[in-house]
C-alpha cells in the first residue's frame, strides 16, 4: 500500500497516524534482537516502518534483507531509505529489484551523508549526484509501483542553511515525482508550522510528515540535537538539566514535552507523525501512550484476518493458512514461499512439488545453546517439563520451543484449563477457544470488516504419552463431535477424518461477502508441520551435552510419544475438548529413562539398566 494512500485515509478519517525508523545494527545478534522488538512493536500500530539505506557493502546488503523481513514475515507495510552515496546505476537497481520482490511500493529517496573518509560528496559514475536524481530514475524505470518520499528540512542541513534553496530543490524534486516528505527531527513547533506555510506558497501539496525523536537519555537527546542543529525550546532544557542524571525521570519528563510537541503538529493540520526510535521501543511507547495512541482491549488494532498476514509480493491476497504455524509464523512464510499456487493469491495444496524442505529455511530453534539452558533449565523430568509449560501458561516464560511469542490474551478463556492439562503431563504446544459468533469489532477475538461475526471452534494440539494415547482415542472415538490427526516422529500416523480436505476452524461472516475462512486444519501440512514440531523438540534436547539426562529425557518425548491434534467441532461447545482428558495423567506412570554411568576416567556410558520418571518427579535408578 503506497504511504500516500495511508495518509490520505488518515486525513479521511481523523484518526491520527504514525510510524517508525529502524537502522540495520551492526552485529548479527543484534540484527535478531531488532527483528524480535520489531515484531513487538507491530502490536503499536504504526501504519508503515522505514529502514534507513547503509551505504556500500554489508550494511546496504542488510538493508535490503530487513525489508523482505520486515514484508514478508512481520506484515509490516516498509519504506525503504535509498541513497546515492557511493551508489552507482547497477547497485541503485539492484536495491530497487530486491524492494520490488519484497513487495515493498515505498521508497524514500535521499541524496546521503558522504563517507566519513570524505570531506564532501561526490557522485559515484557521475548519474546521480542530488536525490531528484534518483527520483527521476525510480518514476521513469518504475512507473507508479513506487510511492516516492524525499526529505524535508525546516531548520536546513549541515551543508545548506538557505530555506530558499531548499525550498527550490524540493520543488525539483516533487516535479520530477516525488509524492511525500518526511522531515529532519526538530523540536520547534512554531517553526515547523511556519516552515509548512512557506512550503505550500511554493505550490507544493504532496503531504509532509514530520520527523519525531522521543527522548530516552539527557545525553542521547542532546547529542542527537547537536548532531542535527536542531532548535531546542528554552523551557525544554529547564525542565531537563536540573533531572539529566535521572534516566527514569528524563523519560517521564521527555514523554510530556514530546507528546505536546505532536498535540501541536496535528492541531496545525498533520495527520501523521514518523518516530525516530533508535531501535528502542520504551521512549516512542511513552510518547504514544501519553497521546492515548496505543491499541487497548477496549480499542484493539484493526486486523483484515486472524493472524499476521505477508506483504511479500504474491501473498497479500493469502487468506487461508492452516492452524499448525499460529505460533510460527515467519517459518510458515518461509517454507510456502515457493508453493506453486500463490501466484493466484491463495493458500493451495502442500502437495506441491516446491513445498519447503526443513533445512532450506532454518526454521530450527533460535538462540544458542547457553542462553537456552538459561531460558528453560535443564529438566530431568516429565514434571520438570510440565512446570515449564505450566510457567509459560502463567506468563511467567516469553516462549516455548513451539511458540516464539508469549501466550496471546484470546488464551485467557481457556488458560486455567491449559493449565490443569499441563500440571498432569499433557503438554499442549498451541490451542484456540471457541468463540459462538461474536461481533467483529470484538476487541479480542474480532477481525475483518465491520457489522461482521466471527467464530472458533475449539482447537487442541498437544504432545501425548504412549501410555495415555490409547485411552485418549477411545474417548474421542466415543464422540462424534471431534476429530483428530496424531502422528509420532517416526511416522505412525492416525485420524478419524472422512477425508483429505480442509476442515475449517475460524470462519467469518459478512454484509455483502462470501462466508470467510482463514484457518484450517489439512492432512498434509499437518504432516510437514509434524516435521518441524518433532525438529524443534529434538532442536531443544541438543542444547544440553550428550547423555545428560536433561537430553535423554527430551529425546525419548520426541521419539515416543504422539503430536496429536484434535477439533471440536461444534463451536458452540466450549468446554468438551478439555473434559476428554478427564482424570487422566502423565504423573500416574512411570517413563523410563536411560542414565549414564559416570566412571572415574570421565568417559560416560550407558547402563544396561533403566530409570523411571516416577510421580515425584524425580530420576531414580531401576
Amino acid at each position: 500500500m503506497h504511504i500516500n494512500e495511508m495518509l490520505a485515509e488518515a486525513e479521511r478519517t481523523g484518526q491520527p497516524s504514525f510510524s517508525f525508523e529502524y537502522f540495520p545494527p551492526k552485529t548479527a545478534q543484534g540484527v535478531q534482537n531488532l527483528y524480535d522488538r520489531m515484531e513487538r512493536m507491530y502490536d503499536f500500530g504504526p501504519k508503515f516502518i522505514d529502514i534507513t539505506w547503509g551505504a556500500g557493502g554489508r550494511i546496504a546488503e542488510l538493508t535490503c534483507d530487513m525489508v523482505v523481513q520486515a514484508q514478508a514475515y512481520f506484515g509490516l507495510e516498509t519504506c525503504m531509505h535509498l541513497t546515492c552515496t557511493d551508489m552507482g546505476e547497477e547497485k541503485i537497481n539492484d536495491a530497487l529489484r530486491r524492494a520490488y520482490k519484497a513487495g515493498c511500493t515505498n521508497i524514500l529517496a535521499l541524496r546521503g551523508d558522504p563517507p566519513r573518509e570524505k570531506e564532501q560528496w561526490v557522485a559515484a559514475d557521475g548519474k546521480f549526484r542530488y536525490a531528484k536524481d534518483l527520483v527521476a530514475h525510480i518514476r521513469k524505470t518504475y512507473g507508479n509501483h513506487f510511492d516516492i518520499g524525499v526529505a524535508g528540512y525546516p531548520e536546513g542541513c549541515d551543508d545548506n542553511k538557505d530555506e530558499d534553496s531548499l525550498l527550490d530543490h524540493l520543488k525539483e524534486k516533487v516535479d520530477l515525482g516525488a509524492t511525500f516528505i518526511v522531515t529532519q527531527m526538530f523540536y520547534d513547533a512554531d517553526n515547523f508550522v511556519r516552515w509548512v506555510g512557506k512550503v505550500r506558497e511554493r505550490g507544493i501539496t504532496i503531504p509532509i510528515v514530520p520527523g519525531i525523536m522521543p527522548i530516552a537519555t539527557y545525553a542521547s537527546f542532546l547529542r542527537r540535537a547537536n548532531h542535527m542543529n536542531c532548535k531546542v525550546p528554552e523551557q525544554w532544557m529547564t525542565a531537563l538539566e536540573p533531572i539529566k542524571n535521572d534516566d527514569a525521570a528524563v523519560r517521564e519528563v521527555g514523554k510530556t514535552l514530546v507528546a505536546e510537541l505532536c498535540r501541536k503538529i496535528m492541531a496545525a493540520g498533520i495527520v501523521h507523525l514518523h518516530f525516530y526510535t533508535m531501535n528502542l521501543a520504551q521512549a516512542t511507547r511513552m510518547v504514544l501512550e501519553e497521546l492515548d495512541w496505543m491499541p487497548t482491549t477496549t480499542r484493539p488494532r484493526k486486523q483484515a484476518l486472524p493472524w499476521k498476514q505477508s506483504l511479500a509480493l504474491g501473498r497479500r491476497e493469502e487468506d487461508v493458512r492452516p492452524i499448525f504455524w499460529r505460533n510460527r509464523n515467519k517459518s510458515y512464510v518461509s517454507r510456502t514461499q515457493d508453493w506453486d499456487e500463490f501466484p493466484n493469491g491463495r493458500w493451495g495444496d502442500s502437495r506441491s512439488p516446491a513445498f519447503g524442505e526443513l533445512d532450506a529455511y532454518g526454521i530450527g530453534l533460535t538462540g544458542t545453546n547457553e542462553s537456552n539452558r538459561k531460558k528453560w533449565g535443564e529438566p530431568k523430568s516429565v514434571k520438570d517439563i510440565a512446570s515449564l509449560f505450566v510457567r509459560y501458561m502463567e506468563n511467567d516464560l516469553p516462549s516455548l520451543p513451539w511458540s516464539e511469542a508469549p501466550l496471546t490474551i484470546e488464551s485467557n478463556s481457556i488458560k486455567n484449563d491449559l493449565i490443569k492439562l499441563n500440571q498432569r503431563g499433557l503438554l499442549t504446544i498451541n490451542s484456540q477457544p471457541a468463540v459462538d459468533g461474536v461481533k467483529s469489532t470484538h476487541p479480542i477475538y474480532g477481525w475483518g470488516p465491520s457489522n461482521g461475526y466471527v467464530y472458533q471452534k475449539a482447537y487442541l494440539e498437544l504432545l501425548v504419552t504412549p501410555e495415555l494415547f490409547p485411552e485418549i482415542l477411545r474417548r474421542i472415538e466415543a464422540n462424534p463431535d471431534l476429530s483428530y490427526y496424531a502422528v509420532t516422529r517416526s511416522g505412525q500416523f492416525l485420524t478419524n477424518t472422512p477425508s483429505e480436505g480442509p476442515n475449517a476452524v475460524t470462519w467469518g461472516v459478512f454484509p455483502g461477502k462470501e462466508i470467510v475462512q482463514p484457518t484450517i486444519v489439512e492432512h498434509i501440512s499437518f504432516l510437514a508441520w509434524k516435521d518441524e514440531a518433532y525438529r524443534l523438540g529434538m532442536d531443544w534436547a541438543h542444547c544440553h551435552d550428550a547423555n545428560s539426562p536433561s537430553r535423554i529425557l527430551i529425546e525419548k518425548i520426541m521419539n515416543e510419544w504422539y503430536l496429536v491434534n484434535i477439533v471440536n467441532n461444534d463451536f458452540r461447545e466450549p468446554r468438551s475438548i478439555f473434559e476428554l482428558f478427564d482424570g487422566l495423567s502423565v504423573q500416574d506412570i512411570d517413563v523410563p529413562v536411560k542414565t549414564p554411568i559416570h566412571e572415574s576416567n570421565g568417559i560416560d556410558k550407558e547402563s544396561n539398566g533403566v530409570s523411571t520418571v516416577n510421580g515425584s518427579g524425580t530420576v531414580s535408578a531401576a
